[in-house]
């Protein structure tokens, strides 16, 4: 398996290499990854020295680690990933790659929020993915409720080809079956708000789909800023990027950092639980587990519905189930992972060695460029050290590796709260919370399709104002 393969899925399997309207002649290019801190050196760390951080039985196993968060439900790390899906793929580059120069490899994914990865191309370059006939032909989006002969739990499952692969946007939002359920959702609320805006304003066809899909794609985008990035990395993070301008993401065009890409947003590696409650009153399930872990392939039983009553917070207000503390520890079975056979199978060391290959800066570096709290950088060192010192104090004396930094400040100095303290665990520190919302945040603006790059002052629907109200709306 090459380091550009995606859990267990082939490289562009059923993929289109241009899936945005930009990709016209005389087009800005803005299909590249790029740098944050260019004029930053990079951190390098031996590989063997990653190996022995990164491996099972190393200083990162959480082995069955239980630990939750008190704030964030367990559902907001899986959109994390959704959201990665619609803005980001690297499809050229592998572990044995050395990236001096981001800007040379290709994103095959719009580096925009605006759900490319569940739109596809439009009806028109793929109207096997929209209704046919009707008031509806052209906008609605099909499901597997719409295909007679689909097998297992066609009425809860994506559209699929009669081999089950999913027929979506984007292939890898059918890798595991909470991410499938999850693009389903979106699916859901798209013909909901079909449903709306029909009965509404007597929309249909290419009208209705275009305005369905700019409410859709809106709301989902403000869940993104005011719900996802508000948990990630802390609302006074967000409100001063809003309010006072971006300081790092510079430029009016969208690219994808690699700060970002390759460091700060795979945080969430560390918040995955190993077993997940889908389902009231049921058990919870093995991530990797049959059910969970059954990625492209239909949804053979109905215990792999996912009701996002129990992962998201919700109008139905119940126990939500949590994600793991953000730390310097990963579950184990994320270090040893099933599906990879053929190639380095822990996550933590694969991250490691991608940062190494793409010349990343040293964490520290970082936050000071960033300005951090002295006080602040010390504590984190000190928990380096200590994890340095697991690997024969071999770690620092080529700078830390930025990924490390991120996880490590995240759980001794934390989330940003609104009255000024923070949070050890339970979210982003200060140089994951600026790299992460400042990239976000900078897509959005940069975008003239976006909400923040259109019209900042429209507000959501308060029935639809919320992830949680989002993807349950039309939940049935």
């Amino acid at each position: 398996m090459s380091g550009h393969e995606h859990h267990g899925m082939k490289p562009l399997e059923g993929m289109s290499a241009y899936c945005r309207r930009g990709h016209q002649p005389g087009h800005q290019r803005d299909d590249r990854f790029g740098r944050l801190f260019p004029k930053l050196s990079p951190a390098y760390t031996p590989i063997h020295t990653l190996e022995a951080i990164g491996r099972k039985g190393g200083p990162m196993d959480g082995k069955s680690k239980n630990d939750r968060t008190d704030t964030v439900p367990v559902g907001m790390v899986f959109f994390g990933q959704f959201v990665d899906h619609d803005i980001t793929l690297d499809a050229s580059t592998t572990f044995d790659s050395v990236v001096d120069d981001p800007g040379e490899i290709a994103n095959v994914r719009t580096p925009t929020l605006d759900l490319d990865c569940v739109y596809g191309v439009g009806p028109e370059a793929q109207p096997y993915l929209y209704e046919q006939a009707g008031a509806f032909a052209g906008a609605k989006l099909l499901t597997g409720s719409d295909n007679p002969g689909q097998a297992g739990e066609r009425d809860h499952d994506l559209l699929r080809s009669p081999n089950g692969r999913a027929m979506i946007g984007d292939p890898r939002n059918d890798e595991n079956r909470i991410i499938s359920q999850l693009q389903m959702a979106i699916i859901r609320f798209h013909n909901h708000v079909c449903d709306t805006l029909h009965a509404e304003d007597g929309f249909e066809g290419e009208e209705l789909y275009e305005h369905a899909r700019e409410e859709t794609t809106w709301h989902y985008q403000w869940a993104v800023v005011n719900d996802f990035l508000a948990a990630m990395c802390g609302r006074p993070v967000v409100e001063r990027i809003l309010g006072c301008g971006r300081a790092h993401y510079c430029g009016d065009t969208p690219f994808i950092p690699i700060e970002f890409s390759v460091a700060a947003y795979r945080f969430g590696h560390s918040m995955i639980p190993m077993k997940i409650q889908v389902q009231k009153g049921k058990s919870p399930l093995e991530l990797f587990g049959a059910i969970l872990g059954g990625g492209f392939d239909a949804l053979g039983t109905p215990d792999g519905v996912v009701d996002w009553h129990e992962l998201l917070f919700t109008p139905a207000n119940r126990q939500v189930e949590r994600a793991q503390k953000l730390d310097l520890l990963l579950a184990g079975d994320l270090l040893d992972l099933p599906f990879i056979t053929n190639a380095e199978n822990s996550l933590a060391t694969r991250n490691l060695l991608r940062g190494n290959a793409f010349l990343l800066p040293g964490g520290e570096k970082v936050a000071e460029a960033i300005g951090c709290d002295p006080k602040w950088t010390a504590k984190v060192k000190k928990r380096i050290a200590k994890l340095s010192d697991a690997v024969d104090g071999a770690l620092s004396e080529h700078g830390v590796p930025l990924w490390l930094w991120i996880l490590a400040e995240a759980e001794v100095i934390g989330r940003e709260e609104s009255d000024g303290s923070t949070k050890e665990g339970e979210a982003l520190g200060p140089v994951g919370a600026t790299i992460v919302a400042e990239t976000i945040i900078g897509l959005l603006e940069n975008d003239d399709h976006s909400y923040l790059g259109s019209n900042r002052n429209w507000s959501p629907r308060p029935e639809w104002d919320t992830l949680g109200k989002l993807v349950t709306v039309a939940q049935p």
